[in-house]
């Protein structure tokens, strides 16, 4: 009775050390996000060169998150989480040690992020299933949970700007150390906190792997890769807005430091408050699911074209990057459980794997193509994304289903 009652039960401070997981991975990149343009003046970088600050840690996520689903099914998730952790610590000191010590610290400080990145990738995506395992055959409180870890996501997105500028006020490499000071504690919070539930199974091998993995793919392809394409989309866009705004605040309206970073947390801060809602609210329906994507990306679609016309007023360009990010809020939550509750147990770090794989494409490239594209082309940027999202709508339309409520289950 006892053993049943700890498989069915998830302790609050095992959920708030999940939710601890993305919160760390998400300080440890968009913390830089409102101090890119100080490291472009103390470092010596062009706004380019500081893109690459964040895509570096992206990059390294994408083509190793997929190895880690696969790790995290066969060893444990926890078995993966602490030592994803510990790097993510190591690439937090040495891009900070670099920045204090070196003159020319750029090459060290991309390398410490890359480390981060591996970090990463053995973090994040692992905890969409992790969340699975615990509650079971639990949609609703699957939903619940996957709220607030999202949550603590975008909770992450509303401290980022307020922390790196507190930070960066008082020593400007300290960003790069407060993210070890933060996955520290997160590696305490896994360590006595979750509980992984005990495995009857034996993992797959790893042919087996990717047989099974083909046969997902093959049965389940439509609604995996239109939520795929979507969480790509949603990343590119939201980190492409906030890498716009960080420059734009500093150089068109000269707010700089910790009120530039409270600025850029109003739309972040929308965009948690949506997030948490949106979790307590869909509770596993596919039908309102589908709505609510396609109610987002309508909004999306049509708030995110007016960016680049509102950027010489402050009020209406808040105004309008609060719109998006209060669909993108929305939308986080629901695409991760559409991945979660309608892919089996024994697949579920794999395909959240693939999953969080894509949102980091949409990170990686955000920021280098904003740089590129916002001097001369910065309108014409935002009204192709505006159409690419109502595409997407389109796809979502045709490829999501809401008549059915577990597309694993339909072999459709």
């Amino acid at each position: 009775m006892v053993k049943q009652k700890l498989e069915n039960e998830v302790s609050v401070w095992c959920i708030i050390s999940m939710a601890s997981i993305p919160l760390v991975m998400t300080l440890g990149n968009s913390m830089l996000i409102p101090v890119l343009p100080m490291l472009e003046d103390k470092v010596g970088i062009t706004s380019f060169q500081s893109s690459m600050i964040i895509t570096s840690y992206s990059l390294a996520s994408i083509f190793l998150i997929p190895v880690a689903g696969y790790l995290s099914d066969k060893f444990g998730r926890k078995k993966v989480l602490i030592p994803a952790l510990i790097i993510t610590l190591i690439g937090g000191l040495i891009a900070g040690y670099a920045s204090w010590k070196s003159e020319e610290p750029f090459t060290w400080i991309i390398i410490g992020r890359i480390l981060q990145g591996i970090g990463a990738s053995g973090a994040f995506p692992i905890i969409l299933p992790l969340v699975g395992d615990l509650y079971k055959d639990d949609d609703e409180k699957t939903s619940s949970c996957l709220g607030i870890i999202e949550t603590g996501n975008t909770f992450g997105k509303v401290l980022s700007p307020i922390l790196g500028s507190i930070f960066a006020a008082v020593l400007w490499f300290l960003p790069f150390f407060s993210i070890s000071f933060f996955s520290l504690i997160s590696i305490a919070l896994v360590f006595f906190f979750i509980r992984v539930p005990k495995e009857k199974e034996e993992p797959k091998k790893f042919k087996d792997f990717i047989h099974s993995t083909k046969r997902i793919f093959k049965r389940e392809r439509k609604w995996l890769f239109t939520v795929f394409l979507l969480g790509a989309f949603l990343m590119l866009i939201l980190f492409g807005v906030l890498f716009f705004m960080s420059d734009t605040l500093e150089k068109l309206h000269d707010l700089k430091g910790i009120i530039k970073g409270f600025i850029m947390a109003i739309p972040l801060l929308l965009l948690c408050i949506a997030s948490y809602i949106s979790g307590k609210k869909i509770k596993g329906s596919l039908s309102l699911m589908k709505k609510l994507i396609m109610a987002c990306l309508i909004v999306i679609s049509v708030s995110v074209v007016f960016v680049g016309f509102a950027k010489e007023r402050l009020f209406i360009l808040l105004v309008v990057t609060s719109l998006v990010g209060i669909a993108i809020g929305a939308l986080l939550p629901t695409l991760d459980a559409m991945i979660t509750e309608n892919i089996e147990k024994e697949e579920r770090g794999t395909i959240s794997s693939f999953y969080s794989s894509t949102r980091f494409i949409g990170v990686a490239f955000g920021p280098p193509i904003m740089s590129i594209l916002m001097e001369n082309y910065l309108n014409v940027t935002y009204i192709v994304s505006g159409v690419i999202g109502i595409l997407l709508l389109f796809i979502v339309w045709k490829c999501i289903h809401s008549d059915k409520s577990q597309p694993n289950k339909t072999h459709s």
